[in-house]
Formats: structure tokens, sequence, C-alpha cells
């Protein structure tokens, strides 16, 4: 069968985690930092489909396309292996531990960074010829992305904090089941399928991403976007990344693992 039933896949997500946190860290900076770097050039697809087509939700159903190709390469992101890792160390697996967990996503999220980076500055680059003149279309709706989701925010206090965190919990929801998707089938067609859905609604909804948010407020910063790195981090990245953490674990993890890995007893007939 192409389907695996949920037991399986989710024995699976556990097996994945565990492997995670034991990963060399030579093998762990590679694939976080590819996926970084691909994940970003998605952005840049979702963002020019935009500006060409004038429709946002153009832009969302293209993006995934991104998604799909790191993840059939094997490549990690920080918003997967939020969700992954958690579950080895749930069931008891060896040498999972909270050390390993976190040793895991301090470097996922340097090489998505880093890889991230590469892409923003390459594209900041290109969109300006080198900075010798403004940027073109793309990198001023680029630009403008990034003011409304740092000052746009920065605006209400800390309701705007709450509302940023808010849409990080959602994201990591949705591109969480995303990278469940990749697991509940064993054909290249049906895993691109499974995760597409999820990720489009994300992206569609214009909830936050930590990953795609490492490319798009540096780009948005080279190319001359009114707001500071400290505005970045305070009002923007901090608060995704810790609404994908809760989004991740909550809502996708934990309710997998608990029904499907330690399902509970079937009640007695009445």
């Amino acid at each position: 069968m192409s389907y695996l039933s949920p037991a399986e896949f989710v024995t699976k997500m556990i097996d994945t985690g565990e492997a995670k946190i034991h990963m060399s860290t030579r093998d762990t900076l590679i694939r976080a930092y590819m996926a970084g770097a691909i994940l970003a050039l998605a952005a840049v697809f979702a963002v020019t489909a935009t500006v060409m087509s004038g429709s946002a939700l153009i832009g969302a159903l293209l993006f995934p396309v991104g998604v799909c190709m790191l993840y059939l390469l094997g490549f990690d992101l920080l918003t997967g292996v939020f969700m992954l890792t958690p579950l080895a160390w749930l069931d008891q697996r060896p040498g999972a531990s909270i050390r390993g967990i976190l040793r895991n996503w301090g470097l996922v999220f340097v090489g998505n960074f880093l890889g991230a980076l590469t892409v923003a500055g390459m594209m900041a680059f290109i969109f300006t010829y080198g900075f010798s003149v403004p940027p073109n279309e793309i990198g001023q709706k680029i630009g403008h992305i990034g003011e409304a989701r740092t000052l746009g925010y920065a605006k209400y206090g800390l309701m705007g904090w709450l509302t940023i965190f808010l849409r990080g919990v959602l994201c990591n929801w949705m591109v969480s089941t995303g990278v469940v998707g990749a697991m509940i089938s064993t054909t290249v067609s049906g895993k691109v399928i499974a995760m597409w859905m999820p990720i489009m609604l994300f992206f569609a909804m214009g909830f936050e991403h930590s990953v795609v948010n490492m490319f798009l407020f540096p780009s948005g910063l080279m190319m001359g976007g009114n707001f500071s790195i400290l505005d970045y981090f305070i009002w923007n990245e901090i608060p995704v990344v810790l609404g994908n953490l809760v989004g991740g674990i909550a809502f996708t993890g934990l309710t997998l693992y608990t029904t499907h890995a330690r399902t509970a007893p079937a009640r007695s007939p009445v």
C-alpha cells in the first residue's frame, strides 16, 4: 500500500526524531543550510508570482514547491525538528535527552539562518545590480513585507507581539502537518500532495514561518526596508520561533503521539 496507517507513520515520526538527535554536527548543519536556502528561493518565487499576477493567492499556490523539494531531498527545517525530536524523548528512546534536542534545534537554527542569509544576499545583489540601483518591484515588495511584519506589530505593543506569536503557532501547526504528510505515503506524488495542502494554507493565510522570515527580513534590510535588526528580532523572529515551537509540539506532535502511539484502552461494551 502507498498509504501508511496512523500508527505506522507516528512510529516513523519517532524514529526520525531519534535519528535527528543523534545526527552528526556536520550533517545537521549541511542539511539545515540547504533547507534554509531552498525555502528562501521558494519565498522569492512566491513573491515574484504575487507581483507578476497581482494575486497573493497565486504566490500561495506556488510556494509549497520549495518545501516539497527540501523534504524530498532529506533536508531539515527548524519548524520540522521542533515537532519531531521531542517525540523521541517522550518515547524514551536511548540517548534522546533534552540536551540532545536543544543541540539539534540550535544547529538547525544556525544552518537555516545561514542558508536563508546566503540567498538573501544573492537576491538583493540581483535586484539592485550589485547595489548600484534602487531595488526593482519585487525587491521593493520584500522590503515592504519586512516593515509591515515588524513595525506593523510593534505599534500594538504587547497585543501585537501576542498576535505574531499566535500566527507562528498556527503556521507550524500547518507546516508540521506537511512534514507528517511526507511520511504518510510511500510514493513521491502522494508525499507532494500531502505536503502541498497545509503548506499552501499557511502561506495564503499570512501565518509566520521563522525560516521564511530569516530570508525576508535580512533581504528587506539589504534593500532599504524601513526597520532595524532589533525590530526584526523583537517584533518578528523571537515571537515567531516561540510560536512555531508551541504549534509544532502541541498541535501536531503531541496530539498524534498521544492518540496513535499511546492510544487509550478501548471502552468496554455497555
